[in-house]
C-alpha cells in the first residue's frame, strides 16, 4: 500500500523491507586480511584448498600398522605374533616396507607404512619379547584416514559469502591460506532515542527505562562483522536529533531505534518525512511492524521500533540479512505446541527447540526482553495462516 499523502509504501512485506535496505546498501567492496584477523568477517571469494588433507593416509590412533590378512584370526584366546620392525611418527614415517608377518609401532597422525593396511589399538596389544607383539583382535582398515578423506587439493571448501567462525579460520588455514580476502566491514553508526530512557547504572526514575536497545544492537551489529560509530543516545527533539546525526559522517548506515511509530514525541519519523527521505514506513510483521527505511544527506537510515523485542526480532530479519548480503536461512521442524496467526502480518514468535521440535515460549509481549534471552527461535507464521501442533513450520535460530 503506498500513502496518497506522502508517495511512498507502506505496510511493505518482510520480503520487500529486506530488499529496499539491501538496495540501499553500499557494495562494501572486499579486501585481504592475515587468517590471525579474519573471525567475524565475511569471505569474499571460493576458497580452494592447496593441499590434500590429510596428505598421506595415517593412522587414526595408537597402535600397529600391519597387513591386515596376517590378523584375521586374531582373539584373545589365540592372539596372533607379529614382528615388529621399525616406528612411525608425525612427522618421522617409517621408510621401509611392511612384509608378511610384520608390523610397525604407530601413533595418531602418523603416516601408513608402504605395505600395511590396517591399525591394531594400542589396548589390543601384548609385548611378547623385543621386537614382538601379540594382537586380542584383527587389526582394522577402518582406523585408517585416507589421504585426501576430509578435501583434495584444487577442492573449492569455503564458498564467498560464508562468515569466517572460529571453525571455518581453523578450516582456512588446513587449506593453506595464510591470508584470505574479505568483504570490508560495513561502517554502522548506531542512535537510541527516547526521553524515557537512559544509560545503564543510574537510578532508575518511575516511566525511565535502561537503554538495552543500543546495547543488543550493538552486539548484533558487532557479530555481523560491522564496525559500530556509537552515537550515543539522543532526547525527543528534533533539534537534539539533528545534532546526532550530524556524527554520522563516514558511516555507511545509519541504525536508530525508538521515534519511528505513530505518537506525537516520534520526531524521527517526523524528521525523515520532512527533511529528509522515506523509502517505507511500517512492515507487515509482529512484533516489529512500526520500522521505517529513508535517508538523511545521503546516508541511508533505517529506524527501528522502541521497544526492545520488538527492534531486535527486526534487526534479526530485516537489517542482519542486509548487511550481511545472505539470504534468511531457515529450518522446517514439528511445531509441538499450536501458534496463531495474524490476518494481515507475519508472525515471529518467539519458541523454544527440544528433541528436534519447537515449543510456543509463551509471553510473547514486545516489551518481554527476556523471551528473546530464554527463547532460541523464532517460529515464523506466514500472512493468514496458523499453525497447528504436530505441522511443520520454518525457524529461525537465535
Amino acid at each position: 500500500m503506498t500513502s496518497a499523502r506522502t508517495g511512498f509504501p507502506m505496510h511493505v512485506s518482510v520480503q520487500e523491507a529486506r530488499d529496499m535496505l539491501a538496495a540501499l546498501l553500499p557494495d562494501p567492496g572486499t579486501g585481504t586480511v592475515p587468517l590471525a584477523q579474519a573471525r567475524g568477517r565475511t569471505l569474499a571469494a571460493d576458497l580452494a584448498a592447496r593441499v590434500s588433507h590429510p596428505s598421506a593416509t595415517e593412522s587414526a590412533l595408537d597402535g600397529i600398522a600391519a597387513q591386515e590378512a596376517d590378523t584375521l584370526t586374531a582373539t584373545a584366546a589365540a592372539p596372533v605374533r607379529l614382528r615388529v620392525v621399525g616406528e612411525s611418527r608425525a612427522g618421522v614415517p617409517f621408510t621401509g616396507q611392511v612384509g608378511p608377518g610384520e608390523c610397525v609401532r604407530i601413533y595418531t597422525g602418523a603416516p601408513l607404512p608402504t605395505g600395511a593396511d590396517a591399525i591394531c589399538p594400542v589396548e589390543q596389544l601384548t609385548e611378547d619379547g623385543p621386537g614382538a607383539v601379540l594382537l586380542a583382535r584383527p587389526a582394522s582398515p577402518a582406523d585408517v584416514r585416507q589421504e585426501g578423506g576430509d578435501f583434495r587439493a584444487g577442492e573449492v571448501v569455503l564458498r564467498a559469502g560464508q562468515p569466517l567462525t572460529p571453525p571455518r579460520v581453523a578450516l582456512a588455514a588446513a587449506l593453506g591460506h595464510a591470508e584470505v580476502p574479505v568483504r570490508r566491514r560495513l561502517r554502522v553508526a548506531l542512535l537510541s532515542t527516547g526521553d524515557e530512557v537512559i544509560e545503564p547504572g543510574r537510578p532508575l526514575l518511575p516511566g525511565q527505562v535502561y537503554d538495552s536497545n543500543r546495547y543488543g544492537l550493538h552486539a548484533m551489529l558487532e557479530d555481523c562483522g560491522c564496525e559500530v560509530l556509537s552515537l550515543g543516545h539522543a532526547p525527543d527533539s528534533p533539534e537534539a536529533l539533528q545534532d546526532a546525526l550530524a556524527g554520522a559522517g563516514g558511516a555507511d548506515v545509519l541504525l536508530t531505534s525508538g521515534g519511528v511509530s505513530m505518537g506525537k514525541y516520534d520526531f524521527m519519523r517526523d524528521l525523515l518525512l520532512e527533511r529528509g527521505r522515506v523509502a517505507f514506513w511500517k512492515v507487515r510483521m509482529r512484533p516489529g511492524g512500526p520500522a521505517l527505511l529513508g535517508g538523511w544527506n545521503g546516508l541511508p537510515v533505517f529506524g527501528l521500533p522502541g521497544n526492545p523485542v520488538s527492534s531486535l526480532v527486526v534487526f534479526h530479519v530485516i537489517v542482519r540479512p542486509a548487511l550481511m548480503g545472505q539470504p534468511v536461512q531457515t529450518l522446517r521442524l514439528r511445531a509441538a505446541t499450536p501458534f496463531r496467526g495474524l490476518p494481515d502480518k507475519t508472525a515471529f514468535w518467539r519458541g523454544l527447540l527440544r528433541d528436534g521440535e519447537v515449543h510456543d515460549y509463551g509471553k510473547q509481549g514486545s516489551g518481554v526482553l527476556r523471551s528473546l534471552s530464554d527463547a532460541n527461535a523464532l517460529v515464523v507464521v506466514p500472512e493468514g495462516g496458523a499453525v497447528q501442533a504436530g505441522e511443520d513450520v520454518d525457524v529461525l535460530l537465535l
